[in-house]
């Protein structure tokens, strides 16, 4: 099995360094484009994949294309390599707002087509991405890019439908938790706690929280009634974030986050 990654930007990097620590694809079996110079030689340097400048060189040679440049870029990026992309090949696409029927359109004929949509923890190995196949793909084709996905976290078939609220949920909800976490750390510092510290406490008691979900399956409001000591602390807390509308923000947030998602 032969990879192209299209585009070797961050995201690229973070799914071409799960895939290579997995073994699931050899370093020799994939090839990656970019814009500069400066980029392929980084990633060549950095993973030992084969490296070009010419996307259309890297999509001829691949059984499975991962469109990895920026949702602005899909339209240019997929008129210059259409004509060389066949139908037993897959296309794996991982940008906000092209759906599966704009991407089918935009190549013209009867392609393999998954559309994704994975977040930044997959840098650490800890992502989660969405998966929606188009009726050309089978089980087959189904499992192999499944089981790519899964060497940097998790991965999830959905409807397409559901698309928009992966983008607020997942996809784009990390920014919402380093908010969040900066946020602690900035209170820890105006009670006197060190930077470095703070940040380690705030950041730590988020990644702990999030294993307690996870791995002991209670409902999230069960987890907080076991922190709420009555007349105690953090009941204290939660009842000043809940006055200054601490759920109902985020709620909103990722409200306007879908319906951005779904006019672009």
């Amino acid at each position: 099995m032969k990879l192209a990654f299209i585009g070797a930007g961050n995201m690229a990097q973070a799914m071409i360094g799960g895939i290579i620590r997995s073994e699931l694809v050899s370093k020799d079996n994939i090839i990656a484009t970019a814009a500069t110079r400066k980029t392929i030689d980084k990633v060549s340097s950095e993973y030992g994949v084969q490296v070009t400048l010419n996307n259309r060189k890297a999509a001829t040679e691949a059984d499975i294309i991962v469109l990895a440049v920026k949702p602005v870029y899909y339209e240019s990026v997929i008129h210059e390599i259409k004509d060389v992309v066949t139908d037993s090949q897959i296309i794996v696409t991982i940008a906000a707002g092209k759906t599966i029927s704009w991407v089918e359109e935009a190549f013209g004929g009867s392609h393999k087509i998954i559309r994704t949509m994975p977040n930044t923890p997959a840098l650490v190995g800890e992502g989660i991405t969405a998966v929606c196949p188009n009726q050309q793909i089978t089980e087959e084709d189904l499992k192999t890019v499944c089981d790519l996905l899964e060497t940097f976290g998790k991965a999830e078939v959905i409807s397409e439908t559901m698309m928009d609220a992966v983008i607020a949920v997942s996809g784009s909800s990390p920014a919402y938790v380093f908010l969040f976490i900066e946020a602690m750390a900035d209170a820890a510092v105006a009670e006197g706690m060190p930077r470095a510290q703070a940040y380690q406490f705030a950041a730590q008691s988020v990644l702990g929280s999030a294993k307690m979900v996870l791995e002991t399956g209670k409902h999230p409001g069960e987890l907080k009634d076991m922190v709420c000591s009555p007349a105690g602390t953090t009941i204290e807390a939660v009842r000043t974030l809940e006055q200054d509308g601490f759920r109902g923000c985020v709620m909103n947030a990722m409200r306007v986050c879908a319906e951005k998602n779904r006019k672009m």
